[in-house]
């Protein structure tokens, strides 16, 4: 009844049709679409508006504009190239004969022969006749069409220089790290001269493109497409669940029709006809969300085809910008997602009775009862980039005061959000777990067997401490205002820092001994699968640890020796930060755009850095002195910064803007 998610992978398809591409014309956004249903798009666009320039992109909304404006809009899609690369993917069958770029520019048609690697057009047979007598073009490298059907790296060949988009015809040169912008030498004089980082892509392409990875990309692909399939999972099952109740609607209308029989007739009807009412009008609703996510699939599936093609057959350059224009479309993705379907709504029926059953006979119809349609909300998994999308400045909004009976001072070494915006501690000296409101109200405590050092969410109803002298890791359940153990994993060295990796593990890092600590990945059995050794001079007892969204790198703070290190989930190490203002690091966080937190103990600031592990800004004001845990909310970009103080019953609030 609904519609399925994609279970097979069958090839580049159009996110208007949902079926294979029938002539791929490429809009500016890299986007992709049927050139039937690219014209059937722009016709309706047109129909709304009396005088159009460009056109709204169906998967995105950015604007594209035709080459040659002044043609007709019903010629418009013609006029948007063929993706080559989408072309050479599809089946055989699904070919379609190329036109010459040049007649198609003067309002003819005629068949292509061949394509000018230099040049990048197709050209007929007298257009190659021509091109092939001409000085300039002669000793052009021509291929035929036969050459690249099917053929992507030939493809990749014939789009090995990317020009300018602004300035046709001037190769792309240049890169704006300011703008995240490639450029050419006229982008380069009119509008980037003045930034600080403009780099030639020549000397650092190897450099810029370990740091921008197609493959990692093409994973956060997959994961978009995963999670929409997760969506429309989720509305099948609500439709189905629908049809359910819709059926069982009558049921206690039935058992007391044998007092009331001719009144209960009329109001079974009622109730029949208005729950189908309902149940056809949220499955029309449902369907069309269904659609909308898998034409976003499709385009999320286009965008890694042409990313995988560039990875597999194109130059440096080619990955590069393909990469870097991917880049851009991930933002968008990651917007549509969460402004569309980050929450889904479940309809529950329910037949309202009236009462008292002796009085039911004078009742009039609509007194009697009626179809009760209550809503509420299934949140989808959080959805989170394993790439930057953007900057976030941290703003100082609110210090709250704790009023938590305690026997010691207390010293929050842990700190973390709960689901329902609760918050949870780890109080150090006082061997217990704090649980706080949503308004950061104290609710209840939990004494532990030790003292704990950190604290980590593993799902809706469990969390995980660190009892750091015990070489213990306790799980608690949290089930409404009340904690409780659930079990005890022994670990073989005494863990501090823990975080949760995901599918029922945890990463977990501690001093080992002769000057070494180590981070390893545990199952929630406490089965090891495996153990990575760094550099920690001294008894390291400061550690924290962190993970980033896609759970592929490991953040570890190392305290005595003032950096910040970053693993691969294979301990090779990827990069390590160690300013000289940033002091005796503990609390690591990363917010939903992947960028990096980590708390100067000694000098008193906080780190933000990008996911590479460049630094995008130091906050020295309004940080509190000694500052030890970090987290943030998530969803709503906010930060909570504990302290060891003489204000440790305070914690400070941040807002990530």
């Amino acid at each position: 009844m609904a519609a399925a998610k994609i279970e097979t992978d069958d090839g580049p398809c159009c996110p208007i049709c949902l079926e294979q591409f029938n002539i791929p014309r490429q809009l500016p956004c890299a986007h992709s679409f049927c050139e039937n249903c690219l014209q059937s798009h722009i016709t309706t666009q047109t129909g709304k508006i009396t005088k159009l320039s460009s056109i709204k992109c169906p998967v995105c909304r950015n604007s594209a504009s035709p080459s040659i404006k002044d043609r007709p809009t019903s010629e418009w899609a013609t006029l948007f190239p063929v993706n080559t690369v989408l072309q050479s993917i599809l089946p055989a069958k699904s070919k379609v004969d190329h036109l010459c770029d040049a007649c198609n520019t003067e309002g003819t048609t005629a068949p292509a022969e061949g394509f000018c690697v230099v040049c990048k057009e197709a050209m007929c047979e007298d257009c190659l006749k021509v091109h092939r007598k001409q000085k300039m073009s002669k000793d052009h490298t021509i291929l035929s069409v036969e050459e690249l059907d099917c053929n992507p790296e030939n493809v990749m060949k014939l789009a090995e220089g990317f020009t300018c988009l602004e300035h046709d015809g001037e190769d792309i040169k240049y890169y704006c790290k300011d703008h995240k912008l490639p450029c050419c030498a006229t982008c380069f004089i009119k509008s980037h001269k003045l930034c600080s980082k403009v780099i030639d892509l020549k000397e650092e392409l190897p450099a810029l493109l370990s740091a921008n990875k197609p493959v990692e990309i093409i994973v956060d692909m997959k994961k978009i497409e995963s999670h929409l399939n997760k969506f429309i999972e989720m509305n099948d099952s609500s439709i189905n669940n629908l049809e359910t109740q819709v059926n069982g609607l009558t049921t206690e209308i039935r058992s007391i029709r044998k007092v009331i029989n001719d009144v209960l007739d009329k109001l079974e009807e009622q109730v029949k006809t208005e729950g189908n009412r309902i149940y056809k009008e949220e499955v029309i609703r449902k369907q069309e969300e269904n659609h909308q996510c898998l034409s976003l699939i499709h385009a999320v599936r286009n965008s890694h085809y042409l990313l995988e093609a560039a990875h597999k057959y194109g130059s440096n350059l080619q990955k590069f910008l393909m990469a870097e224009k991917m880049t851009s479309q991930l933002h968008s993705y990651y917007n549509l997602v969460g402004e569309k379907y980050e929450k889904t709504e479940t309809i529950r029926f329910e037949v309202q009775i009236a009462s008292p059953i002796k009085s039911v006979l004078s009742l009039s119809l609509s007194e009697l009862g009626k179809v009760v349609a209550t809503t509420s909300s299934n949140t989808l998994p959080l959805l989170c980039s394993s790439r930057p999308l953007k900057d976030c400045d941290v703003e100082k909004v609110d210090v709250i005061d704790l009023k938590v009976p305690t026997g010691n001072t207390p010293c929050y070494s842990g700190v973390t959000f709960l689901p329902g915006d609760r918050v949870m501690l780890a109080d150090y000296p006082n061997n217990q777990c704090i649980l706080l409101s949503s308004s950061y109200q104290f609710i209840t405590s939990h004494i532990l067997t030790s003292r704990p050092w950190n604290i980590c969410v593993l799902d809706d109803q469990e969390v995980a401490v660190s009892l750091y002298n015990q070489n213990k890791i306790q799980i608690l359940s949290v089930i409404g205002d009340i904690i409780r153990p659930v079990r005890m994993i022994t670990t073989i060295y005494n863990c501090h820092g823990i975080a949760a990796a995901g599918e029922g593990e945890i990463v977990v890092n501690g001093y080992c001994g002769n000057d070494k600590s180590q981070w390893s990945l545990i199952n929630l059995r406490g089965k090891v699968k495996c153990t990575h050794h760094y550099d920690s001079p001294g008894y390291n007892w400061f550690n924290y640890i962190a993970l980033n969204n896609m759970k592929t790198r490991v953040y570890v703070s190392v305290h005595t020796k003032n950096l910040l290190l970053c693993f691969d989930m294979d301990g090779k190490k990827l990069f390590t930060y160690s300013p000289d203002n940033l002091r005796g690091p503990m609390g690591i966080a990363v917010d939903r755009y992947d960028n990096i937190y980590v708390l100067g103990k000694d000098s008193n600031n906080l780190h933000q850095l990008s996911p590479d592990g460049s630094v995008r800004q130091v906050v020295n004001t309004g940080v509190p002195t000694g500052p030890r845990a970090i987290c943030i909310h998530q969803r709503k970009d906010i930060l909570i910064i504990t302290n060891t103080s003489d204000e440790r019953r305070k914690l400070y609030m941040y807002q990530l803007k």
